[in-house]
């Protein structure tokens, strides 16, 4: 039961990494009505109503179950792409978006706690559930990696076939979810209220310093690999009708998340995390003394490498350090406080992003390197396991 368990999660990751229209998503949204600032303008009310949804949605899936919340979700997530499919201007993509906010505060901490129990919670070895961590982050990649891929062969400039290809996907995903079981519940003290869980993280002063940490890194990862990228591949000579290619060798880089468990043994706790944070940021320098378009690339590559293989270790160590039977609220407690840091990123990279895209990769170094004191500051890392 607990491997079938853990199959079914790899293939509702897998189905929903095939976004179809991922290479184009920018241009398929031009295409139907909306300008590049109604876009951010979106993202930004996204981005509101997701940290307004995280807490709600912990305490009802905590309350429902985490497998119940799953399935709610999981079809909220399909529905949502049937609205991106259909979507033609901006009051279309803004209830779609509104719609992927709900999903994804509901979503977050809810399916690494529910794959966190259903591999054994803290009875599975660490390297054991951080292996299965890491083969989960990358079925999602590989998906993604897929979708890039049969785009640019066969879909190419069939905008809306990218967005129903997605809707089928999704569809599927949604259908597997109803054949999850329900995992075990915990059973320690009763459950202590939302302001008892809040006021339990900020006391944790150090654990905070370490969630700020790992917020810098997947802040820089994302905005630098999905937003900034196209800028600096223009500026390295590269093409826009080879950016999808560049696209696809940079999702793939994610699959180093399935490695993740073997660093963190070898190396250590301590050791993993210096070589993840000071490549990300090293990374982050290259591209900006250097616009070549291998390095480029190469750059991408390494700063999503990181950030995949980062991600195991990371959703290991919070479940882990959780002592309370709430696990998914506290896991969107933790998940709250890392996207406000999101909030401040985001304007500072786009504020030098508007001077020059160098300016904003040396930031996203400056954030890995001040990532990675945090997180030593955080006092979770043991040095050998």
């Amino acid at each position: 039961m607990q491997k079938r368990t853990i199959w079914l999660c790899y293939a509702i990751a897998f189905l929903q990494g095939l976004l179809f229209y991922a290479p184009i998503s920018t241009l398929y949204r031009q295409t139907n009505g909306i300008s590049i600032f109604e876009i951010t303008l979106i993202e930004s009310i996204s981005l509101a109503v997701s940290l307004a949804m995280e807490l709600p949605w912990g305490w009802i899936a905590d309350r429902i179950g985490y497998r119940n919340t799953l399935v709610i979700c999981h079809f909220l997530f399909f529905l949502s792409k049937v609205f991106f499919w259909r979507a033609d201007g901006f009051a279309w993509f803004l209830a779609e978006r509104l719609l992927l906010s709900v999903v994804l505060s509901g979503l977050s901490g809810c399916d690494t706690a529910y794959l966190f129990l259903a591999m054994g919670g803290k009875n599975c070895p660490e390297r054991e559930s951080r292996r299965i961590f890491g083969c989960w982050e990358a079925m999602n990649t590989a998906g993604l990696v897929l979708a890039c891929v049969l785009f640019s062969w066969f879909i190419r400039e069939n905008y809306r076939l990218s967005a129903l290809l997605t809707v089928y996907s999704y569809g599927a995903a949604w259908l597997l979810s109803v054949f999850l079981p329900s995992v075990p519940a915990e059973i320690t003290a009763p459950r202590p209220h939302l302001r008892a869980l809040c006021k339990l993280l900020m006391c944790d002063r150090r654990f905070f310093l370490f969630l700020l940490g790992c917020a810098l890194l997947e802040e820089s990862k994302q905005t630098i690999t999905v937003f900034l990228n196209q800028l600096q591949y223009l500026r390295s000579g590269i093409p826009p009708a080879t950016m999808g290619i560049c696209t696809i060798l940079v999702t793939f880089s994610g699959l180093s998340s399935m490695q993740s468990h073997r660093l963190s043994t070898r190396l250590g706790e301590r050791r993993t995390v210096i070589l993840i944070f000071g490549a990300g940021g090293l990374a982050c320098i290259l591209m900006a003394i250097c616009a070549h378009p291998l390095l480029s690339v190469v750059g991408m590559m390494l700063l999503c490498a990181a950030n995949s293989a980062f991600v195991p270790l990371r959703v290991d160590l919070q479940n882990r350090h959780i002592s309370v039977s709430s696990r998914a609220t506290m896991l969107s407690i933790h998940s709250l406080a890392m996207n406000m840091t999101a909030v401040g990123t985001n304007l500072a990279f786009g504020a030098l992003a508007e001077r020059s895209v160098v300016y904003a990769l040396l930031l996203g170094a400056g954030f890995c390197f001040s990532g990675l004191f945090m997180c030593f500051q955080g006092n979770v890392l043991a040095k050998k396991r």
